[in-house]
């Protein structure tokens, strides 16, 4: 494991996302997205599209079912619904990312007693829902509720019981962890750092996160995500024949 609390020296950009907000970039194939986590139990929505044809964005179940997993980690992918990978995970300080807990909705935020409050009452303070965040960013690219996908919710971890039912795991997230996402195409990036709707707390918790854009070199067959597993092997092919085509045109 690496050291949790180190600086991110290496980064071109950085900034600070502050809890219940969201936000939104095109990054480049080659490009690095590290996220830490300044407090505990920090959840970080994320939707991926391919900004040349919007139609294309992230399918978790084809995710979770071609690596034969029910968590994210170090060495998966993110897989989109032409099989192409948007991203790998090549660092990640936590070990478990949650891929099936869904996104935080209004009728979550009722029922947790977490009223909701007008911009005019608590200006950037006020508690947003996952949803509602993603559907701000996805205006900005002409898209709306037919394009919502399912997302996954970076540093939270989600367990189920023999019953089926989802448990959230508190403490799983510690400060100054991260997780750093190479982009394996071009990519349209939506996060927000609203709740997960199964944290239990009694208020609704602002909890941010650092952003740092860097950039990698192209993987190799020895890369720890092209050696996974033979999906991502024929995921990586996948994106060289797209890469190809895009030369061509």
């Amino acid at each position: 494991m690496t050291n949790p609390l180190r600086p991110r020296d290496d980064a071109y950009y950085s900034t600070h996302l502050p809890g219940g907000q969201h936000w939104s970039l095109r990054l480049r194939r080659g490009t690095t997205l590290s996220l830490t986590a300044r407090e505990a139990d920090t959840n970080v929505g994320l939707l991926c599209y391919n900004p040349e044809n919007l139609l294309e964005r992230l399918n978790l179940p084809d995710t979770l079912k071609c690596q034969h997993t029910f968590k994210l980690t170090r060495g998966n992918c993110l897989y989109s619904d032409m099989g192409r990978i948007f991203a790998s995970i090549i660092e990640d300080d936590l070990g478990w990312h949650d891929s099936v807990g869904g996104n935080l909705n209004r009728a979550h935020m009722i029922a947790k007693g977490w009223q909701p409050v007008s911009f005019q009452q608590a200006l950037n303070e006020r508690p947003q829902t996952g949803h509602d965040s993603f559907l701000i960013e996805l205006a900005k690219y002409g898209l709306g509720r037919r394009d919502m996908a399912a997302n996954l919710n970076l540093f939270s971890k989600v367990e189920s019981d023999d019953a089926g039912q989802l448990r959230y795991v508190s403490g799983h997230c510690q400060p100054g962890q991260r997780v750093t996402l190479r982009f394996e195409m071009d990519t349209l990036v939506l996060l927000h750092t609203c709740p997960h709707p199964l944290v239990p707390s009694e208020a609704y918790p602002h909890r941010g996160v650092d952003i740092a854009l860097g950039v990698a070199p192209a993987p190799g067959e020895d890369d720890v995500c092209y050696r996974a597993c033979p999906e991502n092997a024929r995921g990586f092919a996948n994106n060289r024949l797209y890469h190809l085509g895009l030369q061509g045109a």
